[in-house]
């Protein structure tokens, strides 16, 4: 009985079977066909508007200098995504239902409440981009607030189409990406990025003549790539397939093969993702607002006020982003920019919103119906949007992205540290516990990113310029590293568990006879 297996089980009210496929015994396509969709799902946090913002800056501040550094950030990604999976294919449980089960209520809830917060700050930033989208296909006849009522609108409409069929919103999600991949592809085709240039960004991990400016966009692409609600989703999209977790065969190839589908699906992303990159890097690196701001005039855009005749180097933002390739190379290109980000912005509303079900149901363990749980978790993270759209100008919104990437930096810990301790402990994995490589190359990773995180936030917090600021940040900072302190000190004890594991194995007590 599956309730009683999963007293937590949400939406999935029916599983995917897995075909049996007695001639292929290593390898079977039509297994991977049916084990695909939760990576291509998962995928399309590394494809939000966040994302392409993070970017198209890039390629306008360090040209493709930092490429290397992008592709660096998505083979860290998947391998933590690889935790996640296997977390909810071993123990039928996604990350959020384990904290439930493994934390004491007091932490519990204070790393409900971080997610919560991570959520919310990804939420913003993907409504505003659908929101922006919208503004600039109806040449700014749609508000912003207007573009984020309409996004809040169609999210709850396309929400409810897994009950058409799983497959069927799997496959929505799929051509959602296939959206993205043409018109930002189309743009990569019209601007044709230098080829040796990309190649050369890509495979040599250098960047030469590189200031402030570049470090801090790098830094920012980790940032942008690494999302931590997105451990909490894979853990629970992996739960759709039918597995027999008491079969040990059954759930090594599960973890296979949601393996390859998540290193086809990050693939895919990264490809679109270099697409914007080398975009902006060939055709507005070391540009100034004059040199712009001349095009736009020369071209009778609407838009060129936007652009102050200065020799300041050009900033972006995704609005931004649309004018100067509307500039430059012709209405079509701002209108399928605009198509792009809308796109993004949509599917990852949606799985964004999944995300918010899973961990709230899973921390809190809330039994509600479909409709009431999609209400509240919509609600939380949609009304601080919304405030934002009407009092903010949508010209303007790019402090407030900087602001919510350092808040989302500040939560990846939350994500991170629990995945890594549990899918170490034998009593939460069994035999599929993380193996003496995984832990150190995991905690390394974990290591290393919380570290460029934490001096992106510092450098954020050293530019505010206010006495009181920088106290209150210091106040939040010891709260801050006390709870992640009290995270950190379980992973030891996990790595003892796995440690004492190993040693009964092999050194079985003897039993006198």
């Amino acid at each position: 009985d599956a309730s009683s297996e999963e007293p937590f089980t949400t939406y999935f009210d029916s599983k995917i079977p897995i075909p049996e496929d007695e001639t292929h015994s290593c390898f079977s396509f039509r297994k991977l066909w049916a084990f695909t969709g939760p990576g291509f799902l998962m995928s399309i946090a590394y494809l939000d508007p966040g994302n392409i913002e993070s970017d198209l800056q890039s390629g306008a501040v360090a040209g493709f200098k930092l490429l290397w550094v992008l592709m660096l950030a998505t083979i860290i990604g998947l391998l933590l995504q690889r935790l996640a999976a296997r977390l909810g294919v071993v123990t039928g449980l996604h990350l959020a239902e384990v904290c439930n089960r493994q934390y004491q209520k007091v932490p519990r809830i204070i790393l409900w409440l971080m997610v919560e917060l991570a959520i919310i700050g990804s939420d913003m930033q993907e409504v505003i981009g659908s929101a922006i989208a919208i503004n600039l296909l109806s040449v700014g006849k749609v508000p912003l607030w207007g573009g984020v009522l309409i996004t809040i609108a169609d999210t709850f409409v396309f929400l409810f189409l897994d009950k058409y069929g799983l497959r069927k919103l799997e496959a929505f999600f799929g051509f959602l990406i296939t959206i993205m991949a043409l018109t930002f592809g189309y743009e990569y085709i019209t601007v044709k990025p230098n080829q040796e240039k990309l190649l050369k960004g890509l495979f040599i991990p250098y960047c030469q003549n590189c200031g402030t400016p570049q470090l801090e966009q790098a830094v920012g692409i980790v940032g942008a790539v690494i999302m931590p609600h997105n451990m909490y989703l894979h853990s629970a999209l992996v739960k759709s397939r039918q597995v027999n977790r008491a079969n040990k065969r059954e759930v090594r190839e599960a973890n296979k093969y949601f393996f390859i589908e998540s290193c086809i699906a990050l693939f895919v992303s990264f490809i679109i993702n270099i697409f914007v990159v080398t975009v902006f890097a060939e055709a507005f690196f070391e540009k100034t607002n004059a040199d712009v701001s001349s095009v736009c005039v020369n071209t009778s855009s609407p838009h060129s006020s936007l652009f102050p005749s200065n020799n300041k180097t050009l900033e972006v933002d995704i609005y931004k982003g649309g004018v100067v390739l509307g500039c430059y190379f012709g209405p079509a290109a701002l209108y399928i920019w605009a198509i792009g980000i809308l796109a993004a912005g949509q599917s990852s509303t949606m799985t964004g919103t999944y995300s918010g079900q899973f961990v709230m149901e899973g921390f809190l363990n809330l039994r509600w119906s479909r409709f009431a749980r999609v209400l509240l978790t919509r609600s939380i993270a949609i009304t601080p949007t919304l405030f934002v759209a009407i009092f903010q100008d949508v010209e303007h919104l790019t402090g407030m992205n900087d602001f919510l990437n350092v808040l989302m930096s500040l939560q990846l810990p939350f994500a991170l540290i629990p995945v890594l301790t549990f899918t170490s402990l034998p009593s939460v994995m069994n035999d599929f516990a993380n193996g003496l490589f995984w832990k150190v190359a995991g905690g390394v990773l974990i290591l290393l990113i919380c570290s460029v995180n934490m001096y992106f936030v510092v450098d954020y917090v050293r530019a505010l310029n206010h006495v009181a600021l920088y106290v209150g940040a210091a106040v939040l900072s010891v709260i801050y590293l006390s709870f992640v302190a009290y995270l950190v000190t379980r992973m030891p004890l996990a790595f003892l568990a796995t440690w004492a594991h190993c040693w009964l194995i092999t050194n079985p007590p003897q039993v006198p006879l």
